[in-house]
């Protein structure tokens, strides 16, 4: 049974969509994984393309997300998505208490096995973005291993 991911971060325009972008990569001939997405906590950025620093990025790594736009988690991600993959405590936190009110079959975890938060790149220096999208480049390879 194909499994779906929702990856989330805040915003929905650096963490959450590169994730994305690279699960959709790096999954892209596995039988097992389904739908691959991404969504934000905040309403401040929906229907926006990543944010310009993470898309160069991301494209300079191979891994485009121009395409991306952002949105809102909703309530039916719990039961559209196997797992829904925080980028951080606060974004679990929030995670957890919608899962809570809803229910759904989503499994709420953190992306590092470590269950460290993602940096979020947004105030920060270019090299933050480019650390950031390394960390999310290993948790993804470290998460899909784990799948098998």
């Amino acid at each position: 049974m194909k499994k779906n991911i929702l990856f989330v971060c805040l915003g929905n325009i650096c963490r959450s969509p590169a994730a994305e972008g690279v699960c959709r990569i790096l999954a892209q001939n596995r039988a097992d994984i389904g739908k691959i997405d991404s969504a934000g906590l905040g309403d401040w950025h929906i229907g926006q393309p990543p944010h310009p620093t993470m898309r160069r990025v991301a494209s300079e790594r191979g891994f485009p997300i121009d395409d991306l736009r952002a949105r809102l988690v909703t309530l039916d991600d719990f039961e559209t998505f196997d797992f829904i993959i925080a980028m951080d405590q606060n974004n679990l936190r929030s995670l957890l208490e919608m899962k809570d009110r809803v229910g759904g079959k989503a499994q709420v975890r953190m992306l590092l096995e470590d269950k460290s938060s993602v940096p979020d790149p947004y105030y920060g220096t270019e090299k933050a973005f480019y650390d950031t999208f390394d960390i999310i480049y290993r948790g993804i390879e470290l998460f899909l291993r784990d799948l098998l």
